[in-house]
């Protein structure tokens, strides 16, 4: 596979799972509405400096489980156990209760570098959800594990990443006023995407037994 293409399937998939509202993406035009344009972008290269390791850390995994199919049917199980319970949490527990507003206070610009890297590293999901997407585009044939491919897919992914948190520091005076950006919300619309993801997994489920 041209390395070109899969840069661009990394910077697809890169985007997309920053697109739902969450900490990341919601602290970084926080971030941008208080202290500034400038820190807000610093505020993202460390998230992207992060899910740079995450992504790789992911590749290596899936490059494993796709030379033991056995592992997979395994975490596939406990995959639909977790985003289960990842769906009736934010679809009924987590709107029970009043989240805090974020007001970030640290507001040196090597400051929020780090507050970037450590709020990324603190989001372990990019790992699981790179680790699922290169064995299913392995399996596609649309992804090798080849160092070229892995260091290509790693840039597209970090790049759609920064490209979608620059769209909501960006846009974020549009839609701030909106629903969409409502606590209750984004855990909606997170607890939704969960319950697809659930629902596509126990399908896969089914047609392996």
């Amino acid at each position: 596979m041209n390395i070109t293409i899969v840069f661009f399937i990394g910077l697809v998939i890169g985007m997309i799972g920053v697109i739902p509202p969450g900490l990341l993406n919601m602290t970084a035009a926080k971030i941008s509405l208080k202290d500034g344009y400038n820190r807000g972008v610093i505020f993202s290269v460390g998230v992207c400096v992060v899910v740079i390791a995450q992504t790789y850390i992911a590749m290596v995994l899936g490059e494993y489980l796709t030379l033991h199919p056995g592992v997979v049917e395994i975490l596939q199980r406990v995959a639909l156990v977790l985003f289960v319970l990842i769906t009736i949490y934010f679809l009924v527990i987590a709107n029970k209760n009043e989240t805090p507003k974020i007001n970030p206070k640290i507001s040196s610009i090597h400051s929020r570098f780090f507050q970037g890297m450590f709020m990324s590293a603190l989001n372990m999901f990019p790992i699981p959800f790179h680790a699922y997407m290169t064995v299913t585009l392995s399996s596609w044939g649309w992804l090798n594990f080849e160092p070229s491919s892995i260091a290509s897919y790693v840039a597209g992914v970090a790049s759609g990443t920064f490209a979608m948190l620059y769209v909501y520091i960006f846009f974020f005076d549009k839609i701030k006023g909106k629903a969409l950006t409502s606590q209750k919300n984004m855990n909606l619309i997170i607890g939704g995407i969960t319950g697809v993801i659930s629902l596509i997994t126990f399908i896969n489920i089914l047609k392996d037994l």
